[in-house]
C-alpha cells in the first residue's frame, strides 16, 4: 500500500510540474541542455532535412537552437549558404558556435534575441524553423508574425513539436495560430507523438 501511495504522489507531482510548465511557458535554461541534447525520436534531422527542403545558397533562420542539435546539419545543407541562430540565452548561443567551430563550420551567425522582436530586416530568409520551442514562448501568436514578417515571400516556416515535451503544440492550434499570422499550411511529416508541419508565406 505504501508503495501504491508513493507511486501516486510521485505521478500527481509529474503532473502537477507539466501543468505549471504549460501555463508559465519558458525557455529550457542552460542548466538543463541535457534535455535538448537527448536524442529527438519522431522529430529526426532527416524528417527535418525533408521538409525543410534547404537549397544551396540559402539563408535560413533558427529560432532556439539549443546546443546546435538540427543547427550544424543545417549549416552544412545550405553550402555556400548561411544560418542565422537565434536565442534568449547566450550561453545556448556560445554554446553552439563552440560546437560549429569543432566541425570546422563558419557559416553560422549568433543573436541573442526575443522571438517576438527579432532584430532582422522584413523578408530576410529563404526558411526558418523551430523545434520544441514554439509552446515555450509566451506570446507565440507574436512569434509567429515575426517569423512571418522575416521570411522572404514565398518562403517557409517549419515548426517541430513533441509529445512529451510540456508545452507541445497540437497540429490544430499551430494551424490556427499560423493562419492568424498570415502563414498557409502546406503539410506536415510524423504524426501526433512528433511532427514537423511546414507553413508558406504568401
Amino acid at each position: 500500500m505504501r508503495l501504491k501511495a508513493l507511486l501516486a504522489g510521485v505521478a500527481a507531482a509529474i503532473a502537477g510540474a507539466a501543468l505549471w510548465w504549460r501555463k508559465n511557458p519558458s525557455a529550457c535554461p542552460y542548466g538543463q541542455r541535457f534535455w535538448v541534447e537527448a536524442p529527438h525520436p519522431f522529430i529526426t534531422r532527416e524528417r527535418l532535412r525533408e521538409i525543410l527542403s534547404v537549397r544551396d545558397g540559402e539563408r535560413i533562420l533558427e529560432v532556439g537552437p539549443g546546443t546546435g542539435y538540427y543547427t550544424l546539419d543545417v549549416a552544412e545543407w545550405v553550402g555556400d549558404g548561411s544560418v542565422d541562430i537565434l536565442d534568449l540565452q547566450q550561453e545556448m548561443l556560445d554554446h553552439t558556435i563552440g560546437r560549429a567551430s569543432e566541425r570546422g563550420i563558419s557559416n553560422i551567425t549568433a543573436t541573442q534575441s526575443d522571438a517576438t522582436a527579432m532584430p532582422y530586416e522584413d523578408a530576410s530568409f529563404d526558411g526558418a524553423y523551430l523545434t520544441a520551442v514554439l509552446g515555450e514562448i509566451p506570446d507565440q501568436d507574436a512569434a509567429l508574425r515575426e517569423l512571418a514578417r522575416v521570411i522572404k515571400p514565398g518562403g517557409r516556416l517549419v515548426v517541430g513539436e513533441l509529445f512529451g515535451d510540456p508545452h507541445y503544440v497540437r497540429l490544430g492550434n499551430l494551424r490556427l495560430r499560423a493562419a492568424g499570422a498570415g502563414l498557409e499550411y502546406e503539410r506536415r511529416v510524423g504524426k501526433a507523438p512528433g511532427y514537423f508541419a511546414r507553413f508558406r508565406r504568401p
